[in-house]
């Protein structure tokens, strides 16, 4: 996929960028006072790179998520994994669960569909690639690093999802009823495979020996 790419149109496209300012958590317009739920992994920090087992150059895996603070009334909880970094007008999705159990929980590593791996038998939605799957990250050579938003969402009621809901259909139903949110950010970055040659210091006069 795009690990394929020229290392050029990788720095070349250094400067578009969807941001985070365009991920989901940011823009469903969840009122103030609204709870906030903490999510985190036991694969990764927040801000931290993902491990290589998660990503397009290892097995692909989906890491295990965790969350708490779920508000007592919560109906369901869906997941969205997108790039806040992706060279696109918006964010690549690349997970979309959804009807979990609301109450404080997680996803186990490899809990999603993936290239090799049935998943846990939860309700996927579609992914930027149309596949009901994780997407492994997979970002261009040398565009930098890329920021992997992982959100949780608690909903007051649960809607009768689609068999496999993509990203306006989640967006739908979390703005009209989401009423908790949290956020963590695993990142990762792909080098270019370019060589960079060091500095030299020009040469000094050449002394007859």
């Amino acid at each position: 996929m795009l690990e394929k790419l020229p290392d050029a149109i990788g720095h070349a496209l250094h400067g578009v960028r969807a941001g985070l300012d365009e991920i989901t958590f940011n823009t469903i317009g969840l009122r103030a006072g609204m709870g906030a739920i903490t999510v985190t992994s036991l694969a990764f920090a927040d801000h931290a790179p993902l491990p290589e087992r998660y990503t397009a150059d290892g097995a692909g895996r989906s890491p295990p998520i965790d969350w708490i603070g779920v508000p007592e009334g919560a109906a369901a909880l869906v997941l969205v994994v997108e790039d806040a970094d992706s060279p696109t007008p918006h964010p690549l999705v690349h997970a979309i669960v959804v009807d979990l159990p609301p109450a404080d929980g997680g996803l186990h590593e490899s809990a999603l569909p993936s290239a090799d791996h049935e998943g846990s038998g939860i309700h996927a939605g579609l992914n930027s690639y149309l596949q009901a799957a994780w997407m492994p990250p997979d970002p261009p050579p040398g565009h930098g690093i890329h920021r992997y938003a992982f959100q949780v969402f608690a909903l007051a009621t649960a809607p009768n999802f689609s068999t496999n809901p993509g990203r306006e259909e989640l967006f739908e139903a979390l703005s009209a009823h989401a009423i908790a949110s949290g956020l963590l950010i695993g990142t990762c970055e792909r080098h270019d495979g370019s060589i960079k040659l060091p500095d030299l210091a020009p040469a000094g006069p050449l002394v007859a020996g």
